[in-house]
């Protein structure tokens, strides 16, 4: 695990430790701003940039701040660790297998497309389901749930039958893993977290169709990869090659093996194999030689 995330942004096939990396750097800088907020006695300050990251439930709200459908998924609640310790090890745990199977690159996509989802479902569910306007928290929402429920439900989708050993449990398929993850999720979407279990199951949704989709030669995430292929490119330095030019004297024309003294037909050929059986090779001429020569290479 410590080679995974020594030099992460540098190694191949990296991309569940890379998107762990942002999480924890995310949820640390944010820490220290609401501790120095606290201390100043000016919360408004820490409270002001989490309003920035978060996704508000009202839509009109959300229309006046559209990036967060993707900041939201990279925020964590400060009130508590185990928030982003439990998302960070479920990332680790099926991003590593979603990894040695279809890549960086379609990790990358599903957790961007599960938070996606994840957004658009407690969207829809605040703006046209009374019974969730009371219950979820006008403010906003936070955390990578969503976006690792696409993770975990897209490695069931493609691997069922895996086995992973669990502490106390012994070995359990992934398959019943996500199902467990899904029933609870359901279950507590008219809890006291109705929004963010809304927003898992939307995830988990999209995990599933994304393999489903793949399977059948359709990368839902194709755009995704492209865009992150764009912004590489503008911070990625190209070569630069200098191209000078040199004044070369001209050079005499020469013949070659291909003149016309050189070439020679069959008929010639034969009279000079004739000449070679009669008289021996020696006795041939100078251009003779160079005309059999040049025919022995045809």
């Amino acid at each position: 695990m410590f080679n995974e995330f020594k030099n992460a942004f540098s190694r191949q096939n990296n991309a569940h430790a890379q998107l762990i990396i942002i999480n924890v750097v995310v949820f640390l800088v944010l820490a220290v701003v609401k501790v120095f907020s606290v201390v100043a006695e000016s919360p408004e300050v820490f409270n002001s940039i989490h309003a920035q990251l978060s996704i508000p439930a009202p839509f009109f709200s959300f229309i006046q701040k559209p990036w967060t459908i993707i900041t939201y998924a990279f925020v964590h609640d400060l009130s508590s660790i185990w928030h982003i310790l439990f998302n960070m090890l479920a990332l680790y745990w099926f991003g590593k297998l979603f990894v040695e199977y279809l890549g960086s690159d379609k990790l990358v996509a599903v957790y961007v497309l599960g938070a996606l989802a994840g957004a658009f479902f407690y969207l829809l569910v605040y703006n046209t389901i009374p019974f969730y306007q009371d219950r979820i928290p006008a403010p906003g929402m936070v955390g990578a749930s969503a976006a690792v429920y696409a993770v975990l439900v897209a490695v069931a989708t493609l691997l069922p039958d895996y086995t992973f050993f669990l502490l106390f449990f012994g070995p359990v398929r992934i398959k019943y893993i996500a199902l467990i993850y899904i029933v609870i999720s359901f279950l507590g979407s008219v809890g006291l977290n109705a929004g963010g279990n809304i927003a898992h199951l939307g995830g988990a949704f999209m995990g599933y169709i994304y393999v489903k989709q793949l399977q059948a030669g359709v990368n839902w995430g194709g755009w995704i990869t492209a865009t992150l292929d764009w912004f590489r490119g503008l911070f990625t330095p190209t070569s630069k090659v200098k191209v000078t030019y040199r004044k070369t004297e001209p050079r005499q024309a020469q013949a070659t093996p291909t003149s016309k003294a050189s070439k020679a037909s069959q008929d010639e050929i034969d009279a000079i194999l004739d000449k070679i059986s009669d008289r021996g090779y020696e006795s041939l001429s100078k251009e003779e030689k160079e005309k059999l020569f040049n025919a022995s290479k045809k």
